[in-house]
């Protein structure tokens, strides 16, 4: 079986001037603390106000190059993934902050702003419950405070990497970055290139269900590229306490081509040739910023966010017999994201007793898109389709006002109040008019008990309001599998009561077991309906359920003679139920899988580490007018890494991906003419293959 290589160097830069920077570093407040000069720090963790501190010295042994390998390694955290697509700021939040702050960038993942961060300029890393954070957070049981060091200096990463699939190819790929810090004045900057490709085979079997008969074989062999280049800026100044100020600005291109070699044996007929190209152009420009001020005993902070996003897609799907095109179809899509967004938040910790936040936010957003579908008949003339909204603008103006207040009720209990009035006007023109206004009030209470330094427990009672996405309003079509997305300008939010209990309790020094159960009430679920034309499209279905069960253990195994040990394990078991609407009986809602699992095992020796991972999870259905969509595995993903470090500052890793050979595969069930019909009347077995993916990475850190 052929594999993919990739290989990756890492170095990190520091000036001399920070070698000898001095034993400063930022406050959990954003502002500065100067101290003597330190005793060296233990490698342990504390805990201090609240928060479990991790200072430097704790992540030595794993020689960490930037601060998101010393994140990964915090136990019993996991960062929280967010999407950027999400309108507005209030909701993009994730569960890390620098130096007590939000980060100001958006579109930029937690990881690739931690990235940024070289692994010599932090100080400590503390993780608290969410109310310590500030409204975002609140109801969050963790949240992780990355401290940086004030010493003055530069600093830098590079990292150059070569990746070759199991056809040969080799693509180049690399990064830099630096951090210059003057006086209270921090610039970052950064430069990314990534080449990212993977060949994957499989097969399609298409087969009767009456009879068993194979009806069309079609072996397939997928060549994708994605090669993307991101550019950004940022600059952060610390004055102490409420005077800080932060800018940032990222340019991201990125190029997607798919390339798919397709032959096709129909059970009667000539053996066809089909080919299937997408080409993808994705441009996203960003800036933003924000700045704070003391006011009234307390903080005001302006926040202010302008986002672009251009996307230019072209699909073509040819069938051929021999060199004559006998059928397919194309499509071209256009279109332009805008956003504008500014928040404005007062804070202050001391008022009659309680915590107190409160601001608003104003968004308007606006998409322009253009979809052109064609299909060609045996004569090779393109025939347009007209799809249901397939050229509109849609716009909306949202504002929302909201009041975070929180105290403590005694030595172990706190409690946190929320409430968040939300308005928004949307507006649909072009092929198709619609016009609505909508408001919801959103309260959200939450008790955080804490009985001793070992135990805590949260329970978070709110009411959630889903965002439409704007895409949900425009029609499309997906031509490697055929399906037709409906536009649906009659689409309203999905709304839930959400309650989620988390109890922790610390284990084996630092180790940690959490728990979190979790029930939602749904209202006006989003899934998919039928639409007047014959597609189905984005729409809300009645009332639905959720139950969540998550267990998270991460454990030193030093107790149990494993030196250097390590073991985290995680299940998931979310259950969710609604009525279809063609069968009328209860199904999960679509995409959700019941259970996923993960188990990692890592040992830390004084110059060697080894470790692996394995994943499972069941079976994700999309229902759909006539067809149910079932992704799956049938058996575990697993990785495996071997590191040798030859001193504190230089590292050399190699991790094997996917070693079982794990295939994804995909099972499209059909109904004529739609799921009313009990019976199925034929059904598509899909079977990719991403091969064994090893990567080599070499590591130096210097300052």
């Amino acid at each position: 079986m052929g594999a993919v290589l990739r290989v990756t160097i890492t170095a990190v830069v520091v000036g001399s001037s920070a070698a000898a920077m001095p034993a400063t570093a930022q406050s959990t407040d954003g502002g500065t603390t100067t101290a003597p000069q330190p005793v060296q720090p233990a490698a342990t963790s504390r805990t201090t106000n609240g928060r479990q501190v991790y200072d430097a010295a704790y992540f030595a042994g794993y020689a960490p190059a930037s601060a998101l390998q010393m994140v990964e390694r915090v136990p019993g955290f996991a960062i929280e993934s967010v999407d950027s697509s999400v309108r507005g700021f209030g909701q993009t939040a994730g569960n890390v902050v620098i130096n007590g702050q939000r980060p100001s960038a958006k579109s930029e993942s937690l990881e690739t702003i931690l990235a940024r961060i070289p692994a010599s300029r932090v100080a400590r890393i503390e993780v608290g419950p969410g109310d310590q954070f500030g409204a975002d957070y609140s109801g969050k049981s963790q949240v992780l405070n990355l401290v940086t060091t004030a010493g003055g200096g530069l600093a830098g990463t590079v990292q150059l990497a070569a990746l070759r699939d199991f056809t040969g190819t080799v693509r180049p790929a690399g990064s830099a970055s630096a951090l210059v810090k003057r006086g209270k004045s921090t610039f970052n900057a950064s430069v990314t290139v990534e080449n990212g490709a993977t060949t994957e085979e499989g097969t399609d079997r298409l087969v009767s269900v009456t009879d068993g008969v194979l009806q069309e074989f079609r072996r397939k062999v997928n060549v994708q590229g994605e090669p993307n280049v991101s550019v950004a800026g940022s600059w952060a100044y610390e004055d102490g306490t409420n005077r800080t100020a932060h800018a940032n600005g990222r340019v991201f291109i990125d190029r997607y081509r798919l390339t798919q070699r397709n032959d096709v044996t129909p059970l009667t007929g000539a053996v066809r040739d089909d080919r299937l190209t997408q080409r993808l152009d994705y441009d996203e420009y960003e800036l933003g910023g924000d700045v704070t001020r003391p006011l009234a005993g307390g903080g005001l902070k302006l926040i202010g966010l302008a986002t672009r996003r251009n996307r230019d897609s072209r699909d073509a799907e040819f069938n051929r017999i021999a060199s004559d095109v006998i059928g397919g179809s194309t499509q071209t899509l256009r279109d332009t994201l805008e956003e504008t967004v500014l928040r404005v938040v007062w804070s202050r910790a001391k008022l009659g007793g309680w915590t107190v936040e409160t601001g608003a936010e104003g968004v308007i957003n606006r998409l322009d898109s253009d979809v052109e579908l064609f299909s060609f008949g045996g004569d090779g003339q393109p025939i347009r389709i007209d799809l249901p909204v397939d050229q509109a603008v849609v716009k909306e103006v949202r504002g929302e006002a909201f009041v975070n207040a929180g105290r403590p009720l005694s030595r172990t209990l706190r409690i946190d109040l929320g409430l968040t009035q939300e308005r928004s006007r949307i507006t649909v023109t072009g092929d198709a008019e619609a016009e609505r206004s909508l408001s919801f009030l959103k309260p959200k209470v939450t008790l955080d008990w804490k009985p001793s330094a070992k135990w805590r427990a949260q329970l978070t009672v709110q009411r959630t309001v889903a965002q439409l996405q704007f895409e949900d309003f425009i029609s499309g079509a997906e031509l490697s599998s055929g399906q037709v997305n409906g536009g649906n300008v009659d689409l309203v939010p999905q709304r839930a009561w959400e309650a989620l209990a988390t109890v922790e309790r610390k284990i084996l020094g630092d180790g940690l077991y959490k728990l979190e159960l979790g029930y939602n009430r749904v209202s006006l679920v989003q899934d998919r309906v039928p639409t007047p034309e014959g597609f189905d499209a984005p729409g809300n279905l009645g009332n639905g359920r959720t139950f969540i069960l998550r267990n998270r253990i991460d454990a030193p195994l030093g107790a149990f003679g494993i030196k250097g040990g390590r073991l985290t394990l995680y299940g998931s078991y979310v259950s969710t139920s609604v009525k279809d609407p063609y069968t009328l009986r209860s199904r999960p809602f679509s995409g959700n899988s019941l259970f996923y699992g993960e188990a990692t095992f890592r040992q830390d020796l004084k110059k060697v580490a080894w470790g692996f991972t394995a994943t499972a999870d069941t079976a994700s259905t999309n229902y759909r007018l006539d067809e149910t969509d079932r992704n799956y595995r049938t058996i575990p993903e697993m990785s495996a890494f071997a590191e040798w470090r030859p001193d504190a500052r230089t590292s050399l890793n190699l991790t094997v991906d996917n070693l079982t050979s794990a295939k994804n595969r995909r099972r499209r069930t059909f109904y004529e003419p739609d799921r009313r019909t009990r019976e199925p009347s034929l059904i598509e077995y899909r079977e990719r293959s991403r091969h064994v993916v090893p990567t080599l990475t070499f590591k130096r850190s210097f300052g």
